[in-house]
């Protein structure tokens, strides 16, 4: 890892909100790998091998009228990762109940209390995303459940899951990086219920569970919805993340169009998590 080069990209956007958001969200599509928010935009990273010189072209946003958006960039060695999330990563609450923080942040009076190193992996609950997941397992009955966690990231999910009473929980990851980082946040948070799976929807054909999760982007969502469905037994649950208020409509459409009944909306910043029942 040491020896791997690095693009790093420096980003200043106006307006900061949502533009760092969404601008985050295309990158990681586009192969960025890591993150960390400044006063003036986003610095993000890309391996050298995995870059090339129309990367940025299907960056919607830097279209956009609603943004101004510029940036420089240049090859980075030898970054030491756990330092740059270490400066950036604070402990958060959900709702007073949930709490995720790294192994070196004092352990508060929560009911669930998740350690996680996030390293380079998406998902420790500062984002909008993640943080409406945390809250919709939070009011859900897991009792005895099997659980997917689809695109897991750094296992945050998967790791509530498995404190909220649920059984025979998968963690499903494409990304070898958050597939590692998910197998060591299960292991530091003692889970026993959790398997975790490196591979994209093509792993769950003739699985079932009763509760799916699945914060990954509209696009991804739109594709694999009906491998989603096929593997939710009746009257299973539904949570999907990671799009916009603008994206409800399609999203809610394919839904439907599997059988899939509308139950709940949660919004952060105008990210969206909508609640599903088979």
């Amino acid at each position: 890892m040491s020896n791997t080069i690095y693009i790093g990209y420096e980003f200043k956007v106006k307006p900061l909100e949502p533009g760092v958001e969404i601008l985050i969200a295309e990158l990681g599509y586009a192969g960025f790998e890591s993150f960390v928010e400044t006063e003036e935009g986003v610095s993000a990273y890309i391996q050298k091998s995995e870059w090339n010189d129309a990367i940025l072209d299907d960056i919607q946003i830097l279209n956009s009228a609603e943004f101004e958006i510029s940036y420089v960039f240049n090859d980075i060695e030898q970054v030491n990762w756990n330092a740059e999330w270490e400066k950036n990563f604070n402990p958060i609450i959900v709702d007073n109940m949930c709490s995720v923080r790294a192994p070196f942040h004092e352990k508060p009076e929560t009911q669930y209390d998740i350690i996680i190193e996030p390293k380079m992996s998406f998902g420790t609950g500062h984002h909008e995303t993640t943080h409406m997941m945390i809250q919709h397992i939070l009011k859900t009955d897991l009792i005895n459940k099997s659980v997917l966690d689809m695109g897991c990231g750094t296992g945050v999910l998967a790791i509530l899951a498995e404190m909220k009473g649920a059984k025979s929980i998968e963690a499903v990851d494409y990304d070898n990086w958050c597939y590692l980082n998910s197998l060591e946040n299960v292991e530091r948070n003692n889970c026993e219920q959790i398997t975790v799976i490196e591979g994209d929807a093509s792993v769950l054909k003739g699985k079932s569970y009763d509760v799916i999760i699945a914060n990954i982007n509209r696009n991804i969502l739109l594709n694999d919805m009906e491998a989603y469905v096929s593997c939710l037994n009746k009257n299973g649950l539904l949570f999907l993340s990671g799009f916009y208020n603008d994206d409800i409509p399609v999203i809610q459409a394919e839904c439907e169009r599997h059988k899939l009944k509308f139950e709940e909306k949660l919004e952060r910043n105008n990210w969206v998590s909508l609640k599903f029942l088979y």
